[in-house]
């Protein structure tokens, strides 16, 4: 009944890789909204991640990870994808898909945002 479920995480040493999916829903065609992957660790504000525009021609990106993280989507699947590589302990969080409607530019900020997965736990420890 989800409309937005994300699979991957799991247990990594630092240095390694995970790839996060999220499944989404055919009743939300991926092509009309913007795609975002946020994270939230304990006793943290949820923070932006990755967000790319509908048209795929503007991306923000969380400073810590620029050049080690890359988010994708699949408009065949429905599925959004984030490829996560040279994972640092302080990447430890929940990982949360999201969708957003109308928004001028690929925003951070949670609130905008419309649809959200159930989240998948990140740990990267030695």
């Amino acid at each position: 009944q989800r409309q937005l479920v994300e699979s991957g995480g799991g247990l990594v040493q630092p240095g390694g890789s995970l790839r996060l999916s999220c499944k989404v829903s055919s009743e939300l065609p991926l092509q009309y909204y913007n795609v975002a992957w946020f994270r939230q660790a304990p006793g943290k504000v949820r923070e932006a991640v990755l967000c790319v525009s509908t048209s795929n021609t503007a991306t923000y990106y969380h400073d810590s990870v620029r050049g080690r993280f890359t988010l994708s989507r699949d408009g065949a699947m429905n599925t959004i994808y984030l490829q996560m590589n040279n994972l640092k302990r302080e990447d430890t969080a929940v990982y949360y898909c999201a969708l957003g409607n109308d928004l001028t530019a690929p925003s951070p900020n949670p609130a905008e945002y419309d649809y959200w997965g159930q989240g998948t736990q990140v740990t990267v420890s030695s």
